[in-house]
């Protein structure tokens, strides 16, 4: 009898990086076009494309996060101002490519990992999939593209409620989509499966709308949430009040 083949785990095949830069910003490429994440030279630490500011609007809601998770890592900008703003903060990015990870840091910045930042060479499903991880996220950061970018590489109701297992009972995650895609017909009634309430900020540029999902019912105090705003708009420069104003419009107040 013949002996069967031995198993072989698959390698996935990775679209070339490529880097564009121009008017002082450089973007990451996966061999086309589509931009997967920028870094202005001179301000390395700052989120310069405006959804992925918008990624940052759980500061809102959440003073003092104890751990982030940026699932997808691009370009490092959510998690080099992660890293700046909540220096204590335990704070792990997940990316499925080895190469982002070496070119977001000999390109990109991407500081060096000690006792508070972790970077994995790692499946994001299989991250939040893991019984180890549950319960202990404040923030996740979900951002998964690849080359074609026709909408996130994971996107069922299965991978969004090991996302929502993985938060704190108050934690919240943010969620870049596309507003003008099918994906996005995907991607909502998933996401609203899994956490007990979910809005969509107002598109922004090149359709990117960011979804917010809390694990559990929040509270719109919204005299409260424009004076968060203020507060985080003089310590960070983010635009947060303009965060504040797509939150009352998508919950009906205004």
């Amino acid at each position: 009898m013949k002996r069967p083949a031995p198993t072989r785990s698959r390698t996935p095949k990775f679209a070339p990086i490529t880097l564009s830069e121009h008017d002082g910003v450089r973007y990451l490429h996966f061999g086309t076009e589509w931009v997967q994440g920028a870094m202005r030279v001179r301000k390395p630490d700052w989120i310069e494309l405006e959804y992925a500011q918008q990624m940052m609007a759980w500061m809102l809601f959440i003073d003092r996060p104890r751990h982030i998770v940026q699932l997808g890592l691009g370009t490092g900008a959510l998690t080099k101002f992660c890293r700046r703003e909540y220096p204590e903060a335990e704070l792990t990015a997940v990316e499925l490519n080895p190469r982002v990870i070496d070119v977001c840091r000999s390109m990109f910045h991407l500081p060096p990992e000690d006792e508070h930042l972790q970077v994995l060479a790692m499946d994001a499903g299989l991250f939040v999939n893991d019984p180890a991880r549950r319960n202990t996220v404040d923030v996740l950061q979900i951002d998964l593209y690849d080359a074609t970018a026709r909408g996130p590489v994971l996107d069922t109701p299965e991978f969004y409620r090991a996302c929502a297992r993985c938060l704190t009972d108050n934690g919240i995650a943010t969620i870049n989509l596309f507003g003008d895609h099918p994906s996005f017909r995907k991607n909502m009634p998933a996401i609203c499966s899994a956490f007990d309430h979910v809005l969509a900020l107002p598109e922004v540029h090149d359709g990117n709308v960011v979804v917010i999902a809390f694990k559990s019912e929040p509270e719109f105090d919204f005299a409260d949430l424009y004076q968060r705003a203020v507060v985080i708009r003089e310590m960070t420069k983010l635009p947060a009040r303009s965060w504040v104003n797509g939150m009352k419009s998508a919950v009906g107040g205004g």
